[in-house]
């Protein structure tokens, strides 16, 4: 079902976006339908990645309370890094 958006602009401001999306070729109504799609689409992905973050920091806690999680100093970490960042910058050229 489709709903309706209503909202309020100066006729200045709607004369201007009229033109601008009729010499796209399209109608005011569709570039707003545009717009809400797109931002819809954002939360979409906004809404899959915090899903995925929070999945990933469940299971770091999931495995530190089996006691399987093993932990480095920052320095180790930082070399373990920047040989991954080589190893990624060399397969791709």
């Amino acid at each position: 079902m489709d709903t309706r958006i209503q909202f309020r602009v100066d006729e200045e401001t709607k004369r201007l976006a009229q033109q601008m999306a009729e010499s796209q070729g399209r109608t005011l109504s569709d570039a707003c339908r545009e717009l809400t799609e797109h931002l819809a689409e954002l939360q979409r992905q906004a809404m899959s990645h915090d899903t995925w973050l929070t999945e990933q920091v469940n299971r770091a806690f999931d495995k530190l309370d089996a006691g399987k999680a093993s932990f480095v100093d920052h320095e180790t970490a930082k070399s373990l890094m920047a040989k991954r960042k080589a190893a990624i910058r060399n397969r791709a050229g």
